[in-house]
C-alpha cells in the first residue's frame, strides 16, 4: 500500500460518476497484494485498514475483494482489490492516494510494513468476468467467519498460461476441486499491460495462473490440503506451485457469502 506522494505520482484526475456500492461491478483487473510486517504488527495494520481504508477505497470506484491473514507466514497481511480495467485503476489510485484518507494515516499504515512490493497484476483467465462483487462489504462491526478457509494457488510457467493449461484446469481440476467442497472463487492470470502507476510497483516478467478457492470450515480444509497440493503436480506442468493457506478478516467479502457468479 506504501505510496509516498511523490513529486512523480499522476494528479488526480477529475472525479467521473461511479457505480453506487451495490451495483453490480465486474472487476476486469485484480491486484494481489501480500505485505510482510514486523513482528507483531499485523492486527495493528488490519484494525487500521478496515476502520479507515475500506470506504474510502471504495468511494474512488476499487472494489476490496478480501483481506487476510496467512496462516503460514504471522507477518504476511494478504488482500486483493478490483478495477473495472487499466484506465479505471490508474485514476482510482491516484485520486485515494492523493486524497484525504491516505494523507491522514499513511504513516501509521506505512509504519507496521517492511514490504509492500509483493503485488501481482492479475486479469480474468477466461473471456468474460472472473467474478462478480454485487454487495457492499461487511459492515463495520462483523464478525469474523473464523471457520472459513481461503486458499489461492499460485502455479508459475515459463511461458504465458496457454489455452491447454486452461482446458485441463476446467475439464480436470475444476470438477475434482468441486467434489472436495472447495468453492472456486476466481481463476486468474498474470496481466502483460504495464503498469501505468508506477508509484506503486508490481511484480513484472513472470507467467502465473492463480486459482481462488473457499473452503466452508478448517475441517474440510485440513482434509483436502495434503490432496489440493499433489493434484496439482497431474496433467500440465507449472515449474512451481505455491500455496498461500489463508484466514479472512472480519470485512473481507471472500470467505463469506460471497457473491459471484461464473460467465461462460
Amino acid at each position: 500500500m506504501l505510496d509516498t506522494l511523490s513529486p512523480s505520482v499522476v494528479r488526480a484526475p477529475r472525479r467521473s460518476p461511479l457505480a453506487p456500492p451495490t451495483a453490480s461491478r465486474v472487476p476486469g483487473v485484480i491486484e494481489l497484494r501480500q505485505y510482510t510486517l514486523h513482528p507483531g504488527r499485523r492486527d495493528d495494520l488490519i484494525t487500521l485498514f478496515e476502520r479507515e481504508f475500506v470506504e474510502t477505497q471504495e468511494a474512488e470506484g476499487m472494489m476490496l475483494l478480501g483481506q487476510f491473514r496467512d496462516l503460514d507466514e504471522p507477518d504476511r497481511f494478504v488482500w486483493l482489490r478490483g478495477f473495472a480495467d487499466m484506465a479505471a485503476r490508474r485514476e482510482a489510485l491516484a485520486r485515494f492516494y492523493q486524497g484525504p484518507a491516505w494523507r491522514a494515516h499513511r504513516d501509521a499504515a506505512n509504519a507496521t510494513m517492511i514490504d509492500s512490493d509483493n503485488v501481482l497484476l492479475l486479469r480474468p483467465a477466461v473471456s468474460g468476468p472472473a467474478l462478480r462483487v454485487s454487495a457492499p462489504p461487511p459492515a463495520r462491526d462483523a464478525a469474523a467467519p473464523e471457520q472459513a478457509r481461503v486458499v489461492i494457488c499460485l502455479h508459475y510457467f515459463d511461458a504465458p498460461v496457454n489455452a491447454e493449461w486452461l482446458a485441463h484446469f476446467e475439464q480436470i481440476q475444476r470438477p475434482w476441486l468441486e467434489g472436495m467442497h472447495a468453492r472456486v472463487l476466481a481463476t486468474l492470470v498474470t496481466s502483460n499491460t504495464p503498469n501505468d502507476y508506477p508509484a506503486l510497483p508490481v511484480r513484472e516478467g513472470e507467467h502465473l495462473f492463480a486459482c481462488i478457492l473457499q473452503f466452508a470450515d478448517e475441517a474440510i480444509h485440513e482434509r483436502c490440503d495434503r490432496q489440493l497440493q499433489a493434484a496439482w503436480r497431474i496433467g500440465a506442468q507449472p515449474h512451481r506451485t505455491e500455496l498461500l493457506r489463508l484466514a479472512p478478516t472480519a470485512r473481507s467479502r471472500m470467505g463469506r457469502d460471497f457473491p459471484h457468479a461464473r460467465e461462460d
